[in-house]
């Protein structure tokens, strides 16, 4: 592992500032492939000198790779030619890759040996690490491998075939970035909700009293109109109510305006019965869109589209066609497009009710 940290004195003031860090790791990952060449003697007389066969391609460090074969490579240097030479092969395209570094080792295995053990006089292996890249070289190996005489009198060669075994270890560098520094202070997260929230829990300076059925709910003017364009044209708008003491709110469960209430100061959900989520997510759901509250709304549409079901499927896409919840209209197609599910969705109460409120969802229902 290596650190690099520079650190440089200001000439001004003659602080030395703190360094800073980084660490390059290298990581090895290594595999092998063994290649058998069979018919020998028919592969050094029928190719021509530097003619060669590839193995099959593998995989090594997210790389692919093959052993290349040449029984008579074109000579570089008197007696080459005698020689069997044999290299590894980078297959994958520099465009993709880039430049790739590693190590390998060939060997001759010995085939009497029932674990197939390399032969120590015919390993070759790379002195360092070497560069593969499309741009610049691609093969690395060992024109004089064994000598094709030397090959022909050994018991390496049975029955027209030997056996070669390719390691390879390819080599990553990754560079680690420095955990953010531990701050001298810490900020807690933000906290106004919670706030907000005792504000309305304990009813201090509640200017506004709002009658929702047999029940009142005491709450704060400027809070409801930020929270709600609805509420700021009703309690400021010209024709508003900003002198009334207590507001009427119509057509509405005083469950469900508490429930909404706790959304404007908290901007969370209330907790309700397992039993009860789905009901509420769709009641919410009609008070967030009357009052302009879009964040409420997408919450509780998520809510219904986690709940799609046999019993609920009809009601919720009732509500997606009236509300323009585009996702939760996708979850409930989705769910009827399963015939059987289908068959059970229209013996339900809401299908009925889906069926005089929304015909063009029925047309579209009927072409999937």
């Amino acid at each position: 592992m290596a650190s690099n940290s520079p650190a440089t004195s200001d000439a001004a003031t003659g602080d030395v500032p703190e360094p800073s860090r980084s660490s390059s790791v290298v990581k090895a990952v290594s595999g092998y492939h063994v290649l058998k060449i069979e018919g020998y003697a028919a592969g050094v007389k029928g190719l021509g000198v530097g003619s060669f066969i590839d193995s099959g391609s593998f995989d090594v460090g997210g790389h692919r790779w093959c052993i290349r074969y040449y029984p008579k490579r074109s000579p570089a240097s008197p007696g080459d030619g005698d020689w069997i030479s044999i290299y590894l092969n980078l297959c994958s395209t520099a465009a993709a890759i880039g430049d790739v570094n590693a190590s390998f080792t060939i060997s001759l295995l010995d085939q009497d040996d029932d674990e197939h053990q390399p032969v120590a006089a015919h390993s070759r292996s790379c002195s360092s690490t070497v560069t593969f890249s499309s741009a610049a070289t691609k093969a690395w190996g060992f024109p004089r491998f064994v000598e094709r005489k030397t090959l022909e009198e050994s018991p390496y060669l049975r029955d027209d075939s030997f056996v070669l075994r390719c390691d390879v270890t390819v080599f990553k560098e990754n560079i680690i970035e420095p955990a953010a520094p531990t701050p001298l202070v810490a900020v807690p997260p933000p906290d106004m909700h919670r706030h907000l929230g005792s504000l309305l829990s304990g009813g201090h300076g509640a200017d506004v009293t709002l009658q929702v059925g047999d029940e009142t709910f005491a709450a704060h003017r400027c809070v409801l109109a930020a929270r709600s364009p609805v509420f700021m044209a009703e309690l400021f708008g010209p024709m508003g109510q900003n002198n009334k003491e207590t507001i009427r709110v119509q057509d509405m469960e005083p469950r469900v305006f508490e429930a909404m209430l706790h959304f404007i100061y908290n901007d969370s959900l209330p907790k309700v019965d397992d039993d009860e989520v789905v009901a509420m997510a769709q009641h919410l759901l009609l008070a967030a869109d009357r009052y302009g509250m879009e964040r409420l709304k997408l919450m509780c549409e998520d809510t219904l589209c986690s709940h799609v079901d046999a019993s609920t499927a009809a009601t919720a896409l009732t509500l997606a066609e009236q509300h323009h919840c585009e996702g939760l209209k996708d979850a409930c197609f989705k769910f009827m497009a399963d015939p059987d599910n289908l068959k059970v969705v229209m013996e339900s109460d809401g299908y009925l009710h889906l069926t005089r409120s929304c015909s063009y969802v029925l047309n579209k229902l009927a072409s999937t």
